[in-house]
């Protein structure tokens, strides 16, 4: 389709018609990300308010479902990636997002980690280097103050702010480590989430069917500014919860498993916050991740 064809149907966008519309409509968003710009030109120079909210409408729609193809496509082929999954959570909100920016910024982190490593540290020694990149010469913290606010689950809004919840925090934390070559894991707990520090047989990237109980060396809380914990701190904050302890508790999780959680989180954020359109959308991208079903997940373990 030419561009005086997309013209002309821009010009019925504000015909009161409704059937009319909806098929307009579905014309221009079945044309993808292609038309957006044509869009975004007709809304700075049209100034009927009508026509400038439908094509926002439109925007965000075919916005919406690139993020959704885009999501299945990382599901199925590119799980491995655990920034390219978290970036991808992040343009469902900000679909303009400088994917490449965000990569730079994470490898100037680690650049700047790995110049005080060394081959004869200890895994303990490894981890007081990187807490202190992270919480001290980088300042990145728990968001305490605004702790369920949805910015909190969105990568390059932590990048910006310094500030996260426990999943967003492991998530970077996680993704430095592997950069470096240490064995740190996403561990999917109920109502919160950590890291593990995993032994020579841990492999990186998760393969659960290679993992092995005893593989796990300690655990670390980046929400608490990388404090080292182990086993017996997560049987007393699971009895504080009276949940029945379950191998997952204890092992990593895959990185499907961490993108699922990652909305979950964003849904109840929404939930709370009373957006409705933004919980269906949220539910349709889980959907669209349902049959990566995995053993590594618990149902209803949001709200960290």
């Amino acid at each position: 389709m030419n561009e005086k064809e997309i013209d002309a149907m821009i010009r019925l966008l504000d015909d009161p018609d409704t059937e009319i519309f909806n098929h307009i409509e579905t014309r221009l968003v079945s044309l993808g990300k292609e038309v957006i710009p044509i869009l975004e030109n007709e809304w700075e120079v049209n100034f009927n308010p009508l026509i400038q909210n439908r094509i926002e409408n439109i925007i965000h729609k075919i916005q919406f479902e690139n993020v959704l193809i885009s999501l299945k496509d990382w599901a199925e082929n590119a799980s491995e990636n655990l920034l390219e999954g978290a970036i991808l959570v992040a343009k469902y909100q900000y679909p303009d997002l400088d994917a490449e920016k965000i990569g730079i910024q994470i490898e100037q982190m680690t650049r700047d980690i790995w110049l005080e490593l060394n081959d004869n540290l200890t895994a303990l020694e490894k981890v007081r280097i990187l807490n202190n990149f992270m919480f001290k010469v980088f300042d990145f913290s728990g968001n305490t103050t605004n702790y369920h606010a949805p910015q909190n689950s969105f990568i390059n809004i932590v990048l910006e702010s310094k500030k996260g919840n426990p999943l967003s925090l492991s998530i970077l934390y996680s993704l430095i480590a592997q950069k470096l070559e240490i064995p740190i894991l996403g561990v999917n707990l109920p109502e919160h989430f950590i890291v593990a520090y995993m032994d020579e047989v841990g492999i990186v990237p998760y393969k659960p069917e290679e993992k092995t109980p005893s593989a796990v060396l300690f655990y670390i809380n980046p929400f608490s500014k990388g404090s080292i914990i182990g086993r017996k701190e997560i049987d007393a904050f699971l009895k504080q919860l009276k949940i029945d302890p379950m191998d997952s508790y204890y092992e990593p999780c895959d990185n499907i498993a961490i993108i699922k959680r990652l909305l979950r989180n964003l849904m109840y954020s929404y939930q709370k916050l009373g957006d409705h359109d933004k919980m269906d959308e949220l539910n349709q991208m889980m959907h669209t991740m349902q049959k990566f079903n995995n053993a590594s997940e618990e149902p209803g373990d949001a709200n960290e």
